[in-house]
């Protein structure tokens, strides 16, 4: 299982190998010991192997020049990995850690599973594409990146919980849940405190749960009682499934967790993309989305209060039409994520035939 760093690259990787080891396989991530997979995958019982490289894209020429130079090792170190446990495919979720285990599956001629969330594939997977032997894809225009018949859209496994997830409620107030992610994001914290105000003085029937991340929580809760708003400011959700049952509209970045969790869902989105993203893929998810109708994405330097508050009250007016983008969300989800890459992997190590393994049309 190779795709460390960020929660992105690990999260999924988790709920692909708990799959497979329902279906009584092995599975050992590589990754290094700063990324997220360090903690996650032994604390779900996954044995994971140490591989020394740094990131490229983004990272200044001074560290990208230092990741050149490991990355004949780190290809060696995963070598060594893939030879002592005997192999017979690597999943591969993209990112940094990724480039040193493909790569060297790619002189082993083990086969490579490949899942790419993002409508702009990462770095990792636009070098390695014409070596994968099957890619999972979340976006269509994601397919046309990989050899032709190589390519599918299987989606981004995400917790089932989501897509039993119904309508948003038709009565009542409108519901807007405003998060970051589980650190927050600046740009929506400023830009939901300075439409607080609007929102009050437009009477509408508007009530708020803003996900502000630790750092800025006392504050912006201490602002938040005093604003006359209904709902709530939380540091962090829990129930994140529970908190989208709720929304009538949901304000996010778009990264491709929180995309398919809004598709999952069937919510209409306001999406903000990370303007520093790599290879600015929050952009292109965001505007996947807008493509097939299903939200309205908003440029980081173009989001403040008043902007926020005049595009909620136009959704909060307009419920009917809210509820076609719902729908138009729900039909970009893939249940079954994790369930298809397992297939997949027992496919390309020759555990079962494609026949077998191919999804239903």
């Amino acid at each position: 299982m190779a795709g460390g760093g960020t929660g992105g690259h690990v999260v999924p990787s988790l709920a692909v190998a708990a799959e497979l080891r329902r279906r009584g396989h092995t599975c050992i991530f590589a990754g290094t010991r700063a990324g997220m997979e360090a903690r996650l995958a032994p604390e779900r019982g996954f044995p994971i192997e140490w591989i020394e490289i740094g990131g490229l894209n983004r990272v200044g020429w001074r560290k990208a020049a230092g990741t050149l130079l490991q990355l004949p090792a780190a290809i060696v170190q995963a070598h060594s990995i893939l030879k002592r446990h005997s192999a017979a495919a690597v999943f591969s979720m993209g990112g940094y850690v990724a480039g040193p285990v493909v790569a060297a599956a790619i002189l082993s001629r083990i086969p490579i599973v490949t899942m790419e969330p993002n409508a702009m594939p990462g770095l990792v997977s636009r070098l390695t594409a014409r070596w994968v032997r099957h890619a999972l894809v979340s976006f269509d225009e994601t397919r046309h990146r990989f050899p032709k018949g190589r390519a599918e859209i299987s989606g981004l496994p995400v917790r089932e919980e989501f897509f039993a997830i119904g309508e948003a409620a038709s009565g009542g107030p409108f519901h807007v849940l405003i998060t970051g992610g589980s650190r927050g994001a600046r740009s929506l914290n400023k830009a939901a405190r300075e439409a607080w105000p609007a929102l009050v003085q437009s009477a509408a029937p508007v009530s708020v749960t803003l996900q502000c991340g630790r750092d800025e929580a006392a504050g912006l809760q201490a602002e938040f009682e005093s604003s006359g708003l209904a709902g709530e400011v939380t540091a962090f959700i829990d129930d994140m499934p529970a908190a989208y049952r709720r929304a009538s509209l949901v304000v996010s970045r778009s990264g491709a967790g929180a995309v398919s969790e809004i598709a999952a869902a069937g919510r209409p989105s306001i999406l903000v993309p990370f303007p520093f993203a790599a290879d600015d893929h929050q952009k292109h998810n965001a505007m996947a989305m807008v493509r097939a109708g299903a939200a309205v994405m908003i440029e980081d330097r173009e989001l403040d209060g008043a902007r926020l508050a005049r595009e909620i009250l136009r959704f909060a007016s307009g419920r009917d039409a809210i509820a076609s983008m719902g729908s138009k969300a729900r039909a970009m989800a893939h249940p079954g994520a994790a369930r298809r890459a397992a297939d997949v992997l027992e496919e390309c190590a020759g555990i079962v035939d494609r026949a077998e393994s191919a999804p239903e049309q």
